[in-house]
């Protein structure tokens, strides 16, 4: 059954809204990228600000946890009925990539602090097989986790209004990227995981070879 007419123009603007600013950041992403393909380095897009939450077991988790690793970073929520269950499964494969003695960690954070609390993230964390201390998956506030998303890592969420949902697997829409980050805790890589014409395998690919070059930095 199609929705009432009068709720479109919300739905179409929050539609809008999202497109835009992943057009945005890709537009922003892809000239930085080109450039880079033309030095040994990859570019710095920002410095990651200090934070403070809180992951799966209940334990505080500050930036200073994460310097001196490489990490890959997206963001979720579990009631999702979207794009999450499957960016979870990429991060699995993600993390299965990884030679074991790497020391790259992957953190998902969540855009629904409120009813994501560690127990419930546990739960979530096991279904996708995460290894403990590998991958972090973080709650807290929502203001602190939307500051880290949106203003450090550039992850997009937007809140869909509650007249416009069909159930709570529509709370949110957002990013569908993976970000990297250096051991200074600079923003270093966006890759797309979902969308039309997206080789989720070359951007896998595309991912570990970013890695590696920034476990060989200094």
């Amino acid at each position: 059954m199609n929705p009432p007419a009068q709720r479109l123009p919300w739905t179409v603007g929050i539609g809008l809204l999202l497109v835009l600013l992943t057009l945005a950041l890709a537009f922003l992403f892809a000239g930085l990228r080109s450039r880079a393909v033309r030095s040994p380095n990859l570019p710095v897009y920002g410095q990651v600000a200090d934070f403070a939450l809180t992951n799966q077991a209940g334990a505080r988790v500050s930036l200073a946890d994460l310097r001196g690793h490489e990490w890959v970073a997206d963001i979720i929520f579990t009631r999702c009925a979207g794009p999450c269950l499957k960016m979870s499964r990429q991060m699995s494969e993600l993390q299965k990539a990884l030679p074991p003695s790497s020391g790259v960690k992957l953190v998902s954070l969540t855009t629904d602090p409120d009813f994501d609390t560690p127990a419930i993230l546990t739960t979530y964390a096991r279904r996708f097989g995460a290894v403990s201390g590998r991958w972090i998956f973080l709650t807290g506030p929502k203001s602190e986790v939307g500051s880290l998303a949106s203003g450090s890592l550039k992850l997009s969420a937007v809140e869909n209004p509650a007249a416009d949902r069909t159930s709570t697997g529509e709370l949110f829409i957002h990013s569908t990227i993976f970000v990297v980050v250096d051991k200074q805790a600079r923003l270093r890589g966006s890759y797309e995981t979902g969308g039309e014409g997206v080789d989720w395998e070359n951007q896998k690919q595309e991912i570990l070879r970013a890695l590696s070059q920034l476990e060989r930095e200094r």
